[in-house]
């Protein structure tokens, strides 16, 4: 074993271990105020008060500027995203889950196991402690579903105005098993897509939250992590080639995005893709298409067609894939576009997309 440090959550010396004995934070009415991001005692209670009460672990208790955190041999994973949600919470989840599951989701896309994450928050001077506290115990609570310890950090505190909330940068690492080779640039001609239930969830359920907008039933988001999910995938098809979850841009960008990589073409059939009704409604009324819309909770998963039906069966049999299907297949076309067969019967070329349909979606 080997080991790496990483930056941790910046506790003054001098107040380390004692923040406590200070005055408590007031969680139920206080602010975020510019004192929270001094370096002070005021920073140093947040962290104590707030951060390491709910993330708490052995790397994050030494309290040191760093995490020396033990590796394996083998190939590790790193990935790192910025969360810049609005609203903050929305049907389904919040910032906080979302900066974990959507981390988490980056990592096992290689089939590795995720380990470690890191995590940075932009806070607004004016945000409720009572809502950061919320946001925090969100990401805590999906740290330890995925077995994950958040082992570093650091808080920033922008002025009012400049910052519209808080904004939440993690980084993640993991570990890829012997024998597992999964990317974007491994799909073949005569390989079998599958998703593994509904599309455009987490899109609509956000722009219906933004927007004010009622509908016949509630749509919350799909925001998940896929870990457990993934991890029986791999054990019994460890030759899947490809995962990649189809976040900002949909489904149709991610395999625009996989098409290019493999060098390949893809056909996908309309009537196989999972959307919900409501969900196909609302994008009608709106003039979307589902094919586009983002989601949190959702993975497209390509292997070989002797792979495809074990591989579909495990994905059924797990609750974050119920609603699995096959989609389509890889096809030998060396201009790399992605087609779809219409309901009708018809093709068209489903292409990359252009413009955002909706900003500040995860």
């Amino acid at each position: 074993m080997t080991t790496i440090s990483i930056k941790s959550y910046p506790v003054r010396r001098e107040h380390a271990g004692h923040v406590n004995k200070g005055p408590k934070l007031n969680l139920k009415s206080g602010y975020v105020d510019l004192s929270h991001g001094s370096g002070g005692r005021a920073m140093a209670q947040l962290i104590d008060q707030l951060f390491l009460e709910n993330f708490d672990n052995e790397w994050l208790s030494q309290k040191n500027d760093q995490a020396m955190i033990a590796v394996s041999t083998g190939r590790m994973v790193v990935t790192t995203d910025a969360h810049v949600i609005s609203p903050l919470f929305f049907p389904g989840g919040d910032i906080g889950s979302l900066s974990v599951n959507g981390t988490i989701n980056d990592i096992v896309m290689s089939g590795a196991k995720p380990l470690y994450l890191s995590a940075s928050f932009i806070l607004e001077e004016g945000l409720r402690l009572s809502d950061l506290q919320k946001i925090v115990i969100s990401m805590a609570n999906a740290a330890r579903d995925a077995n994950v310890a958040i082992v570093a950090g650091d808080t920033k505190v922008v002025e009012r105005g400049k910052g519209d909330g808080v904004f939440i940068t993690t980084t993640g690492i993991g570990f890829v098993p012997e024998g597992v080779n999964i990317s974007g640039s491994n799909a073949k001609p005569g390989d079998c897509i599958l998703i593994n239930g509904y599309l455009g969830d987490h899109g609509v359920a956000i722009m219906a939250q933004r927007n004010n907008l009622k509908f016949s039933t509630d749509i919350q988001s799909d925001t998940a992590g896929l870990h457990d999910l993934v991890m029986k995938m791999v054990e019994a098809v460890p030759g899947i080639h490809c995962l990649r979850d189809p976040t900002r841009g949909g489904l149709a960008t991610t395999l625009n995005e996989l098409a290019i990589q493999s060098k390949a073409g893809f056909f996908i059939d309309e009537s196989c893709i999972p959307v919900r009704v409501e969900v196909a409604s609302a994008c009608e009324l709106l003039g979307l298409d589902p094919l586009y819309v983002a989601n949190e909770g959702k993975l497209v998963a390509i292997c070989a067609s002797d792979d495809a039906k074990t591989l579909l069966e495990v994905m059924r049999s797990h609750p974050l894939g119920r609603h699995s299907a096959i989609i389509g297949e890889v096809t030998a076309d060396p201009r790399q576009l992605v087609q779809l067969r219409t309901r009708l019967g018809g093709m068209r070329i489903v292409d990359w997309l252009v413009g955002e349909q909706l900003p500040r979606i995860c």
